[in-house]
């Protein structure tokens, strides 16, 4: 088996290095959309749940506040719609029509709730 240059060889060196970088970009965003998705069903559990009324109204008036401004697509806003409504209002937020649209994952609220 003939030895490979000192060029080759560093060339490989750089292509499992990208490809490793590749492979840690890719967990990280893995691990910062379950993040996300576990902060969400929390969230959801606490509005649906309401074992402190007074922190579960606040927290609905502050989601009424700041999803408005955070949410940039129709679609998106159309999921939160029950969420976004007139201030002061407390709605369970409906579980099973988010699992249909794949919203939130089976068993993270109801489960708790």
């Amino acid at each position: 088996m003939a030895r490979r240059s000192i060029t080759e060889r560093l060339a490989q060196i750089e292509a499992q290095k990208k490809a490793l970088q590749a492979r840690l970009g890719r967990q990280e965003r893995a691990h910062d959309t379950r993040r996300k998705v576990l902060l969400g069903a929390l969230v959801l559990q606490r509005l649906e749940a309401g074992h402190d009324p007074a922190f579960t109204q606040r927290l609905a008036d502050w989601l009424r506040r700041e999803l408005p401004g955070f949410l940039t697509r129709d679609a998106d806003k159309a999921l939160f719609a029950d969420l976004i409504g007139s201030p002061g209002r407390n709605e369970a937020v409906p579980t099973q029509a988010l699992k249909a649209e794949g919203v939130v994952p089976t068993g993270t609220s109801e489960a708790a709730a």
